[in-house]
């Protein structure tokens, strides 16, 4: 294997990698992730806390973080039973690359902005 072949074997994201990053940094599971790090939320919560998901967007993200260990949904001993959600040990891991990603975008957003605006004009 070639020193090239080497170091575009580690750019490669595989198939599992991908349909994680996919899951994890999809616009609905950022906001859901940005919630539930400040606190534990019930559905209805987070539905007031993130503008425009519907409920099967909601429904359906809360499902995928939960099938990847990122959130736990706790059932309350409460009349009536009440469901919580609330972000794992595993998922609060991903607080500092998440910060990191979004702090780059504000940083080069300037940039973006010009490099869009000088694609749109071609």
């Amino acid at each position: 294997m070639t020193d090239t072949s080497a170091a575009q074997d580690e750019l490669t994201i595989s198939a599992p990698h991908r349909e994680l990053l996919d899951q994890v940094l999809d616009k609905w599971s950022l906001a859901v992730l940005n919630e539930l790090c400040e606190q534990p939320s019930r559905f209805n919560e987070l539905r007031r806390a993130i503008p425009n998901v519907t409920q099967k967007s909601l429904t359906a993200t809360l499902r995928k973080l939960e099938r990847n260990g990122i959130v736990e949904r706790v059932l309350l001993s409460s009349r009536p039973v009440a469901v919580e959600y609330r972000i794992t040990r595993l998922g609060k891991t991903l607080r500092t690359p998440i910060d990191v990603i979004l702090q780059w975008a504000t940083d080069h957003m300037p940039e973006i902005e010009r490099a869009r605006a000088d694609f749109d004009l071609l």
